[in-house]
């Protein structure tokens, strides 16, 4: 009896259930009972079924930090969904972006482990981790850090062509990237060329070249004005809705941490909450 419906209080298939009742027994109020019980069980499945599809994205546990005798970072835990736009705040020197740059891979904890998508990274081998971090993790920063002598294509292929993608499919997704972005005609300009909206647009492109499991991005829109940086917020919102990406902010901004999914603030090496 594949493919057969179980009612689940009894174990055993609904039509078989059914026409085992006795005969007399088949009026509204019995048929309602048993509709009822059936679809509650259903609910509950199916709420299950949502929970468990909740992806861990980013773990972080335990992680300490030190410069020199000054620790950073107090036994930081953490952990982000998939999906998610989660912002941290804090006052400057709080340890915000020793912790973004400990979540991407670019600096070491003194202590604790990282898991990005699943995977321990914070034991890993130097050329392994670099690796790693090219094809999982896309990072955006306050400045732009395109290269002037590249064009916008040019820049937002190179971490595709680094992670050994062919030319060919390389320059195919850089586009389709730069033409989601409002990019498309852009794409032949080299960075002195475009405004300071476009180049952090292009410098998110370049983030999401290889399909990253996160996005952290430090002050994006710190160097914007007000249209621009409000065009940048609605596209990280844009591109979990659209395409499921994960964002780590860093911010002052108030007016973004308003309304990204969850805020983490961090006051003196440690998460604050309250």
């Amino acid at each position: 009896m594949n493919n057969v419906p179980i009612c689940q209080c009894a174990n055993v298939p609904i039509g078989c259930a059914m026409a085992n009742m006795p005969h007399g027994n088949w009026h509204i109020g019995t048929l309602a009972h048993w509709h009822i019980g059936i679809l509650a069980h259903w609910h509950i499945i199916h709420w299950h079924i949502i929970i468990n599809y909740i992806i861990l994205m980013i773990r972080l546990e335990g992680i300490t930090k030190n410069f020199g005798s000054l620790q950073v970072l107090k036994g930081i835990d953490l952990e982000i969904n998939k999906g998610e736009v989660v912002s941290i705040v804090g006052p400057s020197g709080a340890g915000k972006t020793t912790l973004l740059q400990i979540m991407g891979t670019l600096d070491e904890p003194d202590n604790g482990n990282v898991y990005i998508d699943g995977t321990k990274v914070s034991k890993m081998k130097e050329k392994e981790l670099s690796a790693f971090r090219n094809k999982h993790v896309g990072f955006v920063f306050q400045f732009h850090q395109l290269l002037p002598e590249f064009t916008a294509l040019e820049n937002v292929m190179i971490p595709a062509l680094i992670a050994g993608t062919s030319s060919k499919e390389a320059t195919a997704r850089a586009l389709e990237i730069l033409s989601f972005m409002g990019l498309a005609e852009r794409a032949s300009h080299k960075p002195n060329e475009l405004s300071g909206g476009e180049k952090q647009r292009v410098a998110v492109s370049r983030a999401l070249i290889n399909n990253p499991a996160v996005i952290l991005a430090d002050e994006p829109s710190g160097s914007l004005d007000t249209h621009n940086k409000e065009e940048l917020h609605q596209l990280f919102f844009k591109l979990r809705d659209q395409l499921g990406q994960t964002f780590v902010i860093v911010t002052h901004d108030e007016s973004l941490a308003r309304i990204t999914d969850r805020t983490v603030h961090i006051i003196d090496g440690i998460i604050n909450n309250c």
